[in-house]
């Protein structure tokens, strides 16, 4: 196990770091490519940080920009509750600021009440209600599940967001 006080947040930036990326996505997401919103990601064209103790990752967000506002497209801590999710989440704020952006925002699905609560517990807000999305995205990518882990069927994208540096938003 790791913790926070270990854990050194870096860019990904080598061919090792996206081919370790790949992998991430292909165990935990189903694939090499996200379906979020009607737009496809492929996860060598997003930037991402990678949370990493004495060289061994331990988690990954990645995420794309654009001018005014960036999206988180995914958020994986591979040790569960030892601050790194929100280490990587610091990071990508702290590199909005540095951009001048003013909004961060994530979708997630209607059964994923872990990610809910993680988000909103960190400032972000309920903004968007997306019903039958998954069930649309389903058909470009099957292997999304019915079911998520604690048996709510998957249907529904929810979209968070977080204002930061600027009056207005909230």
């Amino acid at each position: 196990m790791t913790s926070t006080k270990n854990v050194v947040i870096r860019w990904a930036s080598s061919p090792r770091d996206y081919k370790w990326l790949q992998s991430l996505w292909v165990s935990r997401w189903g694939g090499e490519t996200m379906v979020s919103h009607g737009q496809f990601f492929k996860v060598t064209e997003l930037k991402a940080f990678l949370a990493t103790d004495q060289g061994k990752i331990f988690g990954a967000l990645t995420f794309s920009a654009n001018p005014g506002q960036s999206e988180c497209v995914s958020l994986d801590a591979l040790a569960p509750r030892m601050g790194i999710g929100t280490a990587l989440l610091n990071a990508w704020e702290s590199w909005a600021r540095h951009q001048e952006i003013e909004r961060l925002w994530l979708i997630t699905s209607n059964d994923n009440l872990n990610a809910l609560r993680f988000y909103q517990k960190r400032g972000f807000r309920l903004c968007r209600l997306y019903p039958g999305a998954v069930d649309a995205a389903r058909l470009q990518k099957p292997e999304i599940p019915l079911l998520g882990e604690t048996g709510i069927p998957i249907h529904d994208e929810i979209e968070l967001e977080k204002w930061i540096g600027t009056e207005s938003g909230y």
